[in-house]
């Protein structure tokens, strides 16, 4: 993507911020060596940079997400925590630094676009989901494994995907744990638009450009009323979001999610043991 301000780089150089146009905010994820893996660096990134944006003095009305390296992330950084380590690392990355990037996403006042060069799987989907729109480069794939790691994965994650495509589209996504072509995810609501590799720099910034445009208060007012819209379902009982939790706790703690990543790593069939 053509570039008119340096970027800054953040997180090791892992996290990419420039200003590709008036009013646009630009954060590329370039974590080449893990396929754009996000790690606590990159994820702490993220929230600090999005929470800088939404103060009063920041001129961002649109900030953009994407990936470099023909990809936009495979998800959360989590393959190569030692075996000892594994339950207590692996949950706390997903619980907390991803939770926050997620959360200062969902909190940014004005528009948030992704744009996905490439595939886009795991926890890298459910942070593009939590963007208010996706453009996606035709021919991608994208993804939920956690049926073939041994996760349980978070019931707020979940609920984003359900209000997002419905719930059987959701189950097809997370229970087959199987890939979808870019034509499918904009079928479902997945994806707003498509665009061919060499055209989708010009239709995301374009995008981008009229979204940073619109009038503020308008901006701010629509993103806020969809907000408590979606919101006013309403809530679960405190006892069923803890046993929710519990469940998700007790995957990280099973043989069966070490064994999902050991065969996903290995590209081998899961050996499963159900403990």
């Amino acid at each position: 993507m053509s570039q008119s301000t340096p970027p800054s780089k953040l997180a090791d150089g892992k996290l990419l911020v420039d200003e590709p146009a008036d009013g646009v905010v630009r954060l590329t994820i370039s974590n080449p060596a893990k396929r754009n893996a996000l790690d606590h660096p990159i994820l702490n990134a993220i929230t600090a940079t999005l929470t800088e944006l939404a103060s009063a003095a920041s001129q961002g009305r649109c900030v953009v997400i994407t990936g470099a390296n023909g990809m936009f992330s495979a998800g959360y950084d989590i393959g190569e925590i030692p075996d000892e380590e594994f339950e207590e690392h692996a949950e706390r990355l997903v619980a907390h630094p991803f939770t926050e990037a997620i959360d200062a996403l969902q909190a940014f006042p004005y528009p948030t676009l992704a744009v996905l060069p490439g595939h886009t799987i795991g926890g890298g989907l459910e942070l593009a989901l939590a963007c208010d729109l996706r453009v996606a480069q035709d021919g991608i794939k994208l993804g939920m494994p956690p049926a073939k790691l041994g996760l349980v994965y978070s019931h707020t994650g979940l609920r984003r995907f359900i209000d997002a495509i419905g719930a059987p589209r959701t189950r097809e996504l997370f229970l087959l744990g199987s890939y979808i072509d870019a034509p499918t995810a904009l079928g479902w609501g997945l994806v707003n638009r498509l665009a061919p590799a060499e055209e989708l720099e010009e239709v995301a910034l374009g995008l981008a450009g009229e979204l940073a445009g619109n009038a503020p208060l308008s901006q701010l007012g629509n993103k806020r009323v969809i907000a408590e819209l979606m919101a006013a379902e309403g809530e679960l009982l405190a006892e069923i979001e803890e046993e929710l939790i519990e469940l998700r706790r007790a995957s990280f703690a099973s043989q069966d999610m070490r064994e999902g990543m050991k065969a996903f790593a290995e590209k081998r069939p899961p050996r499963w043991r159900r403990e």
